[in-house]
């Protein structure tokens, strides 16, 4: 969660705001530039504004938005909820993910708004609470997870080259029974073809391998998350939580996501508690960072994830099928 900027108040009362990433049919992001005569004018933002009292957060994300800009939400899922403190004022920006608007976009309070892709942001300046946003856009929604173990590695690089062409964009090399050196061999396979189609790697366990393979991070285990004190010096970095405890100490780490399970029975846990969606729901409400839902689960329930505020699904073996993947 962002820290508080240097002149900001301690002790203020929280302002309630919701902001909307709304996203079109190409994957792009609407930004809002904040006009003259308001604190920080000119700088760019995702649009959305304060809650009212009495309101609940759905309600208010969808008035801010016809007053704003003239259209109706049809289709929004909750996202991330982030506090930052601002020299002028103590916000938590609750974040909602806009599938789908009727009526036409228009500028009610003579701002300008404009269309951007992830990889070519071209207004500035961001207002600095959504720096972390914009990053969470960067994930997919589905985070493939190795199997090379069980279909065997040449098996199973025809099956990622596959599920590449689908659409895969996030991997995660867990093979808990390859030795140190089969594993760097083999991520270091997995991270050539996936790059080649514009895929990220991270690789289960050790930033050291890695980092050998050329992987873009790592994916910490929950027992490594909790024996950390750092976040390891690599681009980017998940971990697996299973509780409360782990998604705080993912959060006091700065990580970029995490996976939370199991939602729902899986043969490679068997016996394992569940949490089922109610629960997954009501451990990453108000949670600042993107989540993806782990544990029997297939690209199927990726909606459902999004109903209850997550990021995503992590798929184990669904993620090698002729699923097409967002």
């Amino acid at each position: 969660m962002a820290t508080a900027a240097e002149g900001a108040a301690p002790g203020r009362e929280r302002i309630e705001v919701v902001a909307a990433v709304i996203l079109d049919k190409r994957g792009r992001f609407l930004l809002a530039q904040r006009p003259a005569g308001k604190v920080y004018a000119g700088y760019w933002e995702f649009p959305g504004g304060k809650v009212e009292t009495g309101e609940d957060a759905a309600t208010a994300l969808a008035r801010e938005l016809h007053e704003e800009l003239g259209v109706n939400v049809t289709l929004a899922y909750p996202w991330l909820t982030r506090e930052f403190d601002y020299p002028h004022a103590n916000v938590r920006l609750r974040f909602f993910r806009v599938y789908g608007w009727t009526g036409l976009l228009q500028s009610r309070e003579q701002q300008q708004f404009a269309w951007q892709s992830i990889n070519n942001i071209t207004v500035g300046p961001l207002l600095p609470a959504n720096g972390p946003i914009v990053r969470g856009l960067e994930l997919p929604g589905v985070y493939g997870i190795t199997c090379a173990g069980r279909l065997g590695r040449d098996a199973f690089m025809l099956r990622l080259e596959h599920s590449l062409r689908q659409g895969l964009r996030l991997i995660q090399v867990r093979e808990k029974e390859m030795s140190d050196a089969d594993l760097r061999s083999f991520a270091s396979d997995v991270v050539t073809m996936s790059h080649a189609h514009g895929a990220r790697v991270v690789v289960n366990g050790s930033a050291q391998i890695a980092s050998q393979a050329g992987a873009d991070g790592v994916h910490l285990t929950a027992a490594c998350l909790m024996a950390a004190t750092t976040r390891p010096d690599c681009d980017w970095c998940g971990a697996s939580c299973h509780a409360a405890v782990e998604l705080e100490r993912a959060r006091e780490l700065d990580l970029d996501f995490v996976v939370l399970g199991p939602v729902a029975a899986t043969p490679t846990h068997a016996g394992a508690k569940l949490l089922g969606w109610d629960s997954f729901k009501l451990l990453i409400k108000n949670y600042p960072v993107p989540v993806y839902a782990l544990g029997g689960l297939r690209a199927a329930d990726l909606e459902h994830a999004w109903r209850c505020g997550g990021h995503g699904v992590a798929l184990l073996r669904d993620a090698w099928t002729d699923a097409q993947y967002r």
